[in-house]
């Protein structure tokens, strides 16, 4: 898995170091089947929910194809993905050294220039400019205790629910 959250700096010719992590992770589920194995490096969009970049492997483009398989040609959804996911995305070979070249058009769309955080989530990761991640994960942390506050008081409702229905019988 991709795990953590690492800075690194870009250098002037917009190149990163990923971390060995995930490099490692990333050449491990390239091992899918052909053209998938093919890539030594990550798969490399703009992301959805967020202002920044989304990378992985093998695995992530099998998932996003799955999902635009599963719906008919020309339905809208399938089209946005299919533009969105494919049309945008670019293979980004690791160099000897690890880094990989991020696309000119890229940093200028989510302000990387210096440093950038490289975060894991799992079954990929992204790529933020530093500033515009610490402000996310502010806000991503917040949410998070906001919503296990939330989750527990339904879990309690729910136990005195049940608890209570097994006392009445």
């Amino acid at each position: 898995m991709f795990l953590s959250t690492f800075e690194k700096q870009l250098d002037s010719k917009r190149r990163i170091l990923v971390p060995q992590e995930f490099r490692a992770f990333a050449s491990a589920v390239a091992a899918g089947p052909a053209p998938l194995q093919d890539l030594d490096g990550v798969y490399c969009f703009p992301a959805f929910e967020a202002d920044c970049l989304e990378a992985g492997g093998a695995v992530l483009l099998a998932r996003y194809t799955k999902v635009m398989a599963e719906l008919d040609y020309g339905d809208p959804l399938r089209l946005a993905l299919e533009t969105s996911v494919l049309g945008e995305m670019r293979p980004l070979s690791f160099d000897t050294a690890g880094r990989i070249t991020l696309p000119e058009a890229f940093c200028e769309m989510f302000g990387l220039t210096d440093w950038v955080s490289i975060v894991g989530l799992g079954d990929r990761f992204q790529i933020w400019s530093r500033e515009a991640f610490q402000a996310h994960r502010a806000a991503q942390r917040l949410a998070a205790r906001e919503g296990l506050v939330g989750l527990r008081a339904q879990q309690r409702a729910v136990g005195l629910k049940t608890n209570g229905a097994g006392q009445g019988a």
